[in-house]
């Protein structure tokens, strides 16, 4: 049964996710926005467009895809906010972090339970960018 208990504590951890996730997703977003009204994001994002293209994002999206796979998806999330996507590519980035995000943190993990980290790196890099590819073509 649902308390007044229940739900402050609720309340309470609800609010401690909303700071955690301020915490990383702000500091994000400012840095997005800074290097975009100083001109590198767009030096950056023209470096990408040729690979980028394949999946049908913008150069800039490449930041959120590196920012996602090295830190985590919420991470991403900080620079996502920053751009405007189309559904299809928000569907197109959001499929291509679910497959590789937090590559540094989930490589120790797999390290240590005996897998070859460098195996199932690889493996999800190239499945991300496939799938990726094949949802810019049927979508």
């Amino acid at each position: 049964m649902i308390s007044i208990d229940t739900f402050k504590r609720g309340l309470r951890r609800g609010f401690d996710v909303l700071i955690l996730l301020g915490k990383i997703m702000l500091p994000i977003y400012v840095v997005v926005e800074l290097l975009k009204y100083s001109g590198l994001l767009e030096t950056i994002s023209r470096l990408f467009i040729p690979f980028m293209s394949l999946l049908g994002l913008p150069g800039e999206a490449a930041f959120a895809l590196i920012i996602g796979a090295a830190v985590n998806t919420y991470a991403a999330l900080g620079v996502l906010v920053a751009m405007t996507l189309t559904a299809k590519q928000a569907t197109i980035i959001a499929v291509v972090l679910s497959i590789a995000h937090n590559l540094i943190g989930e490589t120790v993990v797999i390290r240590r339970i005996g897998v070859n980290p460098y195996f199932i790196t690889g493996l999800r890099i190239v499945a991300a960018f496939s799938v990726g590819t094949i949802l810019n073509l049927v979508l």
